[in-house]
């Protein structure tokens, strides 16, 4: 247990946690710290599942999705499909504030928001983006010509090569997922933050766990909060991040919690199985988390670290 503010964060939070954990040690709000941390993690232009640089979807276009939940409330805002708005974090918070007889606003609705809330609008495809996803449609190097022409056999032929090439995509080397954020500020309130530009090459307007209470993101300051990356779709389908704080109020360790939820994911069926990762935190200061392949981390930092410590998750 830790007395004081705290703050967690799956891989890659590092670019946003130090800040952060600052402002805590200063008395800001949790809310202000998770803010903060996943706003430089979506300025990190070296990570491609958030934020500015994420990897487009299968129109070539950057979606991105984000939430903020707050533990005494348990009030949520989030936006999910965003396209042109590099902090998705800043408008979801924007969200729960100026918008509280809403949740989640998504696509034209969410960027009418952003607009109309003054935030900077930015091209959030760079070039090394573009780049991993050109490079990915490179197996198939023959043109589609004919517009116009009536169908032929070959079309059909064509169609289904490229229905092959998506089932084979994959995440580029390299660590990826959605970021998530815990914090602790110092009066005792908690809020949890998810930011991601979702799954490579998914179909346009899809919306992941990222975007919905109880699936990517969840807290409640009696028991704790929890967060989840990875195959957002078994999350969703097990509601993975209110299933951890359940167990907490039943009196689990946060590590066995975290394992719990991932070994209920595991039970339902799924052609396209991929990596699921959780972490959670507890109003006393406790933490955990778990993942589906061993070696896989978080990050702590707390207001007497001088640096941020990396913790082992639980291996499924």
């Amino acid at each position: 247990m830790t007395s004081g503010p705290i703050i967690i964060g799956s891989e890659r939070s590092e670019a946003g946690l130090p800040a952060a954990m600052e402002l805590l040690r200063q008395g800001a709000s949790a809310l202000d710290a998770v803010e903060a941390a996943l706003k430089l993690c979506e300025d990190n232009l070296d990570d491609h599942y958030v934020g500015t640089g994420g990897l487009p979807n299968a129109r070539g276009e950057v979606e991105l999705d984000a939430s903020v939940m707050v533990g005494s409330t348990r009030a949520f805002g989030a936006v999910g499909g965003v396209r042109g708005y590099p902090h998705p974090i800043s408008i979801a918070r924007a969200v729960l504030e100026k918008l509280p007889q809403h949740c989640l606003l998504v696509g034209e609705g969410a960027e009418l928001f952003a607009q109309e809330q003054g935030f900077d609008r930015a091209d959030l495809l760079t070039d090394e983006a573009k780049r991993l996803f050109y490079e990915s449609l490179a197996p198939s190097h023959e043109s589609v010509e004919g517009e116009l022409t009536l169908a032929a056999p070959g079309d059909a032929l064509y169609r289904a090569a490229a229905i092959d090439l998506v089932q084979r995509f994959r995440p580029h080397e390299g660590p990826w997922g959605t970021i998530n954020v815990i914090a602790l500020d110092a009066s005792g309130e908690m809020v949890v933050g998810v930011s991601t530009s979702g799954y490579p090459w998914k179909y346009p307007g899809r919306v992941g766990d990222s975007a919905l209470p109880g699936t990517g993101n969840y807290c409640d300051l009696r028991y704790g909060g929890a967060a989840c990356t990875g195959r957002g779709e078994m999350s969703m389908r097990v509601t993975g991040a209110r299933m951890v704080v359940d167990a907490l109020a039943r009196g689990e360790e946060p590590a066995q919690a975290c394992r719990n939820m991932l070994v209920e994911a595991a039970t339902l069926r799924d052609a396209f199985s991929a990596e699921l990762r959780t972490l959670c935190l507890t109003p006393d200061g406790r933490h955990g988390g778990a993942a589906g392949q061993s070696g896989s981390t978080y990050n702590v930092l707390t207001a007497s670290s001088d640096k941020v410590e990396v913790f082992a998750r639980t291996p499924l």
